[in-house]
């Protein structure tokens, strides 16, 4: 009796130490990311998701790493403990492995090439990652005639200063046309400037989240935040698609940017409005999935869309589909069919910008491989299922 008993703690104890870094996690336990790259890879980012399709960052190629200090030729980056998948890349997205399951726990990857990399969880690094600090963007247009941009930003009245010293941390172009630099959420304040005498804003009293600041010849600035160049009208996306195509969605992005129009995949479900499912989109969108029974069919990836205009989809199946952008009648026919955009499949080495895959493709145009097996009548059908990562 009395070891049954003890059996019962040592098993409530066992289930306790199970549950609790679950429910740690779940309140925002942090992992690090120790990451080495090849010489030619420059500020390697991460992109990471869940098997659900949550994405960790909000764009493609995801959050830059950091140099670790105490150890030369490694990199560190804090990931939310609940992610399961990582791509690296490196190059501004140009260069990526594909991706790689990851444990919720601290992970020392090694990257050879974009096809041969190593996950490890025993410790290939010394001493201890610097301390996580979460940070936000800040994003900044500035005159011409400016020779550099530089960003000085700290906690007001506080005065605690988020660099070393002025001008602060040089600002990165990018090419959408922005300057980029990262500091820490707990900052208030922000000037952005030339790095000369009199060539900056004034001091800019900001939220701690991501931020555009444009800067006009006359040194005064406007702060944004959300993006001002995907500002417009909505667009109507109507889709028409076979009957066993159940709970139809729409997943819609911004290419090659990476800015998806939803949170999470499948995206958002469409209107059934009798002939022609419709869903109201932003106008900025060029690229778009349909998709349905949770998933678990789709096109492929449509890209290339005119930004600003309505777009008719008619879907007959995974990949017999066409765009157009006024109704479509009746169905085309391969000897008359409609000027449309045809889908294209995800290049192996193009980044896409949906946070979902369980392949090891290396495509960050981010297809979910699931593969359901039907068995009828002696008939053993095959789907191989994609999903947007």
């Amino acid at each position: 009796m009395l070891k049954r008993l003890l059996s019962l703690i040592v098993s409530i104890f066992m289930l306790a130490a199970v549950a609790a870094p679950v429910a740690f996690a779940a309140e925002g336990e942090m992992i690090v990311a120790y990451i080495s790259v090849p010489e030619d890879w420059e500020n390697p980012c991460v992109w990471a998701w869940d098997d659900d399709g949550n994405g960790a960052f909000d764009a493609w190629p995801g959050d830059e790493a950091e140099k670790d200090p105490a150890n030369d030729g490694w990199y560190y980056i804090y990931l939310p403990s609940w992610v399961t998948n990582v791509i690296i890349n490196a190059n501004d997205g140009s260069v990526q492995t594909g991706d790689f399951p990851i444990e919720g726990k601290n992970a020392w990857i090694a990257v050879e090439s974009p096809e041969a990399w190593d996950v490890s969880y025993d410790a290939k690094t010394t001493g201890e990652a610097p301390a996580y600090v979460k940070k936000i963007t800040v994003y900044a247009r500035v005159p011409q005639s400016w020779e550099a941009v530089n960003l000085w930003a700290w906690l007001h009245p506080d005065g605690t200063n988020a660099f070393d010293s002025w001008p602060g941390e040089s600002m990165k172009a990018n090419d959408k046309g922005w300057f980029t630099a990262r500091v820490p959420a707990w900052i208030n304040s922000v000037i952005v400037n030339g790095g000369t005498e009199g060539v900056q804003t004034g001091d800019l009293t900001v939220e701690p989240k991501d931020m555009y600041i444009i800067v006009a010849n006359d040194l005064s600035a406007e702060v944004a935040y959300e993006n001002p160049d995907l500002a417009g009208d909505n667009i109507t996306v109507h889709v028409k698609v076979p009957d066993d195509w159940a709970n139809p969605h729409l997943w819609a992005w911004l290419d090659p940017d990476g800015t998806n129009a939803f949170a999470t995949w499948p995206g958002e479900p469409l209107q059934d409005g009798g002939e022609w499912y419709s869903l109201s989109v932003p106008g900025w969108i060029n690229s778009v999935i349909v998709n349905a029974n949770e998933g678990g069919v789709q096109t492929g990836d449509t890209k290339d869309l005119e930004t600003g205009k309505d777009i008719w989809i008619l879907v007959s199946g995974p990949e017999d589909y066409v765009v157009a952008y006024e109704e479509i009648t009746e169905a085309p026919v391969a000897d008359d069919a409609p000027d449309v955009v045809e889908p294209a499949p995800a290049p192996a080495e193009t980044p896409g910008p949906a946070p979902v895959s369980q392949s090891n493709s290396g495509s960050p145009a981010r297809w979910i491989i699931a593969t359901v097996t039907a068995v009828a009548a002696a008939v053993g059908i095959g789907i191989a299922v994609k999903k947007k990562k």
